[in-house]
């Protein structure tokens, strides 16, 4: 039998491990700027073109590279971060296993610039596709630049798969801003299609996350710092009052490497119990030192899951932590409350003793006994002969009302009956005007073959997309407008996305008299928001736009449409009267499709007779 197995190419190798490294444009914005930081740069500049499918470039001052070792960089498993495996659990830097520049150079054209410090001239490299097509002296200063072009130029698959700009964009920032927060002490500029989006100074933790999410989040924060043997813990959480209905501020850096850990976010939330509601999500920015050895930092491929020793005790500590953060800075309810000065006890009764208080009682007084005075003053009246018994105060009374039913005077509006909705066997064919609703969830509603027992949430939330859905297409909305301007703070990246959507927001509704860098001012809401919601239904709206909803939609107007109506869709546990049940009813079935939600879950189930027939046999 000839051999079958053999070696794959270093070209192919490359394209395989680019796979796992390189899953779209953030992905090689993280591997460049943790370069760029483990080559001690003080100072880094990324500048990002067409959410990064034309251009990734990052610019740093670090230490630089020879002419040799800029070569070695884009071989597979070339790396100066280890030399063995033990140095695998003793880690101090990013990136390590040296798979990083090699896998962007097999899908992308790359263009190096580096020098060290101590030469004078340094090295100007190309390569597309793996192969070197370029290397000369060139004068460039002190540090390395690495632009990255035309990304997966050579899989035309892979970058078909690549969202909008603005998606990858987002994803791009996202990456920007877990290494920036982690690194405060580095001078970092972003740059996007020739504008600026952050300068960020060299400055201290807190300025730091200011500088990120603007100057309104520097009330919001409350610090928070522990030492231990096991861990050393210092960072912010937000004060309660500013916890959002989404995921949005938090996270986690463990040895200056963002990471992400379901288990430590629930030991956060644990300590926000009782102080927010049971679906809002505190925000927070928790730096945790620990001893390399005692973590695993390369169980995935982006190194953003960690495996700790001890995590029950880390669990412990986090939590305890908090809660004394929250009730050192008075953010926690306290006992002692503020004393009254007017139910303080005076000083000289302080050594008295109590004293039974004397009660006199009248023994001859007789409240059924008329004064002498009152017969003078009132005039005689004659006196009423009393009942022989209290049933002869209704004698006669049947004889007058006869024996019919006095309700039977009463006359009712009769009830709009919709008629014949759908026809099928299975299928709704006539809504009845007798509905009723089960555990404050569901509405029951008669139908010709049986019943039919209706979602009420899912019910509102189909009627008030479809609706949001055609005034957005008809651009007919109307606006309710508001007494006061309503000013609201964002960060810079939120006033981004608001920006993104805000055609559609007006087209819903909304109106907005000026958009700054970090507020807003609305002057007009759509009808069915309250001004309360505002800022929630906003928050919504930038958390699902951010995530496609699900990645699931297809248009800015479907997506805001869906949240918009998930926020405003009566919820499970309210109580709807008669006549609210039968108007959802009824709006329900008018509807396109009264099947779904928005969502694609079910709203309604019907139940004929022959199946509750099958029950009693």
């Amino acid at each position: 039998m000839a051999d079958i197995i053999k070696l794959l190419p270093d070209h192919v190798a490359n394209q395989i491990a680019a796979g796992e490294v390189v899953q779209r444009p953030a992905s090689v914005v993280k591997e460049l700027l943790e370069n760029a930081l483990d080559a001690g740069a003080t100072q880094i500049k990324l500048i990002i073109k067409d959410g990064g499918k034309a251009l990734i470039q990052v610019v740093d001052n670090g230490i630089g590279m020879s002419a040799t070792d800029a070569r070695l960089s884009f071989e597979r498993h070339a790396t100066s971060k280890i030399q063995k495996a033990e140095d695998l659990f003793n880690l101090s830097t990013k990136g390590f296993r040296g798979e990083a520049l090699a896998s962007i150079a097999a899908i992308a054209h790359v263009e190096m610039q580096t020098k060290p410090e101590a030469d004078e001239v340094g090295t100007h490299l190309k390569i597309e596709g793996s192969e070197v097509v370029y290397q000369e002296v060139a004068v460039t200063p002190k540090g390395t630049s690495i632009a990255v072009k035309n990304l997966f130029f050579n899989i035309p698959a892979r970058r078909n798969f690549l969202k909008s700009n603005q998606v990858e964009l987002r994803h791009i920032t996202d990456e920007f801003h877990r290494v920036a927060l982690a690194h405060p002490s580095v001078a970092f500029h972003f740059y996007n299609n020739g504008s600026e989006l952050f300068n960020l100074p060299a400055d201290n933790y807190r300025k730091r996350i200011v500088h990120v999410f603007g100057s309104r989040t520097n009330e919001k924060l409350v610090p928070v710092e522990e030492e231990t043997p096991i861990v050393k813990i210092k960072g912010f959480i937000t004060k309660p009052e500013f916890a959002k209905k989404s995921r949005g501020e938090q996270f986690f850096f463990v040895n200056d490497r963002f990471i992400k850990s379901p288990y430590l976010h629930h030991a956060v939330v644990a300590a926000f119990e009782g102080l927010i509601k049971p679906d809002a999500f505190p925000g927070y920015f928790l730096y945790l030192q620990v001893d390399p050895g005692s973590i695993d930092i390369n169980i995935h491929p982006t190194k953003t899951e960690v495996k700790f020793d001890d995590e029950h005790t880390l669990y412990a500590i986090l939590r305890s932590t908090i809660k004394h953060s929250l009730g050192q800075f008075n953010v926690a309810p306290a006992l002692d409350f503020d004393h009254d000065p007017n139910l303080q006890t005076p000083y000289e009764f302080k050594n008295k003793s109590a004293v039974q208080p004397h009660i006199t009682v009248d023994a001859g007084f007789n409240p059924f006994q008329e004064s002498q005075n009152t017969r003078q003053q009132s005039a005689p009246m004659p006196k009423k002969q009393p009942s022989k018994s209290w049933e002869g105060l209704y004698i006669g009374m049947e004889s007058k009302m006869g024996n019919s039913d006095p309700t039977n005077s009463i006359s009712f509006e009769s009830e709009t009956i919709t008629g014949s909705i759908f026809d099928g066997e299975n299928e709704v064919n006539e809504v009845s005007a007798t509905t009723f609703q089960i555990r404050r969830k569901y509405i029951v509603t008669t139908i010709k073959s049986g019943m039919v027992i209706i979602d009420q949430s899912r019910a509102h939330q189909r009627i008030l997309y479809e609706k949001f859905l055609k005034n957005s297409t008809v651009k007919e909305a109307v606006s309710q407008q508001l007494l006061f301007p309503l000013h609201l703070n964002f960060s810079r990246a939120e006033i981004n996305t608001l920006r993104e959507i805000e055609d559609i927001l007006v087209s819903i509704g909304f109106i907005f008299e000026e958009i700054k860098d970090e507020s807003i001012t609305i002057t007009g809401v759509p009808l069915l928001v309250a001004e309360s919601e505002v800022s929630m239904i906003l928050d919504q709206l930038i958390s699902d736009y951010q995530q496609e909803v699900n990645g699931e939609s297809f248009s800015q107007t479907d997506i805001l449409s869906k949240t918009l109506a998930k926020t405003l869709a009566v919820k499970t546990g309210e109580v709807l009267d008669s006549k609210s049940q039968l108007a959802l009813v009824n709006d329900l079935f008018a509807c396109t499709d009264a099947t779904v939600s928005p969502f694609n879950k079910p709203v309604y189930i019907t139940i004929t007779e022959n199946d509750i027939d099958k029950k009693f046999i």
